[in-house]
């Protein structure tokens, strides 16, 4: 579980956006961390104490003054123990008080009095119009430079009939947000370009050639190069998976659309890593029209062209990134891994066996670079990611290419 062991304040003020709240707090709990909700006034009115407890199976706290702490402390109680703090909804009245210091309830004394190195997130939810006033403006770029980490707002339909920037993030995206916030920051200010899952080959209008690619590596390698701190652009096949957190994602189907838009984008990179499963030929009577099926006629005669080799023709580039690839095999992967390894002369591939991974959640890697073999054991396909994301920093750290 990504939080296993965190244990997370979540602070609630007043508006709508409070019933996000619930659903936060047991997504946070379903990935392993403990929640201790603190309410301030305000946000009773839009949803309760009662409900916050019962999801997040602790007392919730809502008074300065609550004696149920043995020292009456509980501004300095908890959050002493706490390894986030998250406001969420947070209000414009409340990013004022933070912005200035001010502690005139028990969760605005609480972020004052929190240690130093205890993370602040905070998730804005209001008004447009309250969202785009100069204070607010001024307030939010006052707790960026406090290192207050600033989610959303997002843009969209709002509960007073408006429409515009100032709705709170959905829960999940914020699970995203709060999860990355644990991840070293490894890539920090470097720009990584992936490719990710199948590519599809038309034959008419209707059908094609693909394969079994799910996308899900490649979209794990997104999602954990982008927690490490880097610009991520993700230029994926045809999928069902939502785009990760922070990600710019460019849709593709073919291995010449996919080709095309990596070199439009691989200038000025960092890192390259050439996930997706690119087919290896192309039909090239590709019928403007539906081939037809009658009894007796004659079986269509395909006939193909290799495609463009996108990982070769990065790593032959005079001002090439750094270059990762993949290998999916069937069979013999150490003897086809190395081969494809030096094929397409790059520093480092990653090999898989891929009819047992394609489509699954967890996967098992061997990393082939010039000396070594490193075996990454069975595990969750995004853990996966983020060890091979250290593996590629830790080598541009060294410059071992």
């Amino acid at each position: 579980m990504d939080l296993a062991g965190k244990h997370i304040v979540l602070g609630l003020t007043g508006g709508i956006a409070g019933y996000k709240a619930a659903e936060l707090t047991r997504a946070l709990i379903k990935a392993g961390a403990t929640v201790q909700v603190v309410m301030t006034d305000a946000a009773t009115h839009f949803i309760t104490p009662v409900t916050m407890q019962a999801l997040s199976g602790k007392t919730v706290y809502t008074d300065q003054w609550d004696a149920r702490i043995a020292n009456n402390m509980a501004h300095i109680d908890l959050t002493r123990h706490a390894d986030a703090l998250i406001i969420a909804p947070c209000s414009a009245d409340f990013i004022a008080k933070l912005a200035q210091g001010r502690c005139d309830d028990l969760l605005s004394t609480l972020c004052v009095a929190r240690p130093a190195t205890l993370p602040l997130l905070i998730a804005p939810a209001m008004n447009i119009e309250m969202w785009q006033n100069a204070a607010t403006q001024r307030n939010v770029q006052q707790l960026v430079l406090d290192g207050v980490q600033v989610l959303g707002p997002d843009a969209g339909d709002q509960a007073c009939g408006e429409t515009g920037m100032g709705r709170m993030l959905e829960p999940m995206q914020l699970l995203d947000d709060v999860i990355a916030a644990f991840q070293p920051k490894v890539l920090l200010g470097k720009r990584v370009l992936i490719t990710a899952g199948p590519t599809f080959e038309p034959i008419d209008p209707v059908r094609g050639i693909t394969n079994l690619s799910s996308g899900k590596m490649g979209y794990a390698l997104a999602r954990a190069a982008r927690e490490a701190g880097a610009d991520v652009t993700l230029v994926s096949g045809p999928t069902a998976l939502a785009t990760p957190t922070g990600v710019q994602r460019i849709n593709v189907h073919t291995a010449q659309q996919m080709f095309d838009i990596v070199l439009s984008h691989v200038s000025g990179q960092d890192v390259f890593i050439a996930v997706a499963a690119v087919a290896d030929w192309r039909v090239v009577n590709a019928s403007e029209q539906k081939l037809k099926k009658s009894a007796g006629s004659a079986l269509p005669q395909l006939e193909f062209a290799l495609n463009p080799d996108i990982l070769a023709t990065v790593a032959a580039l005079p001002d090439k990134p750094y270059c990762v690839g993949f290998a999916a095999e069937s069979e013999q992967l150490l003897k086809h891994g190395k081969a494809k390894r030096d094929r397409k002369g790059i520093p480092l591939l990653v090999g898989n066996i891929g009819h047992t991974t394609f489509g699954k959640d967890d996967n098992e890697l061997v990393l082939f670079d010039a000396n070594t073999e490193i075996h990454f054991p069975r595990a969750a396909k995004q853990q996966l990611a983020r060890q091979l994301i250290t593996e590629i920093s830790e080598r541009l750290l060294t410059h071992i290419y």
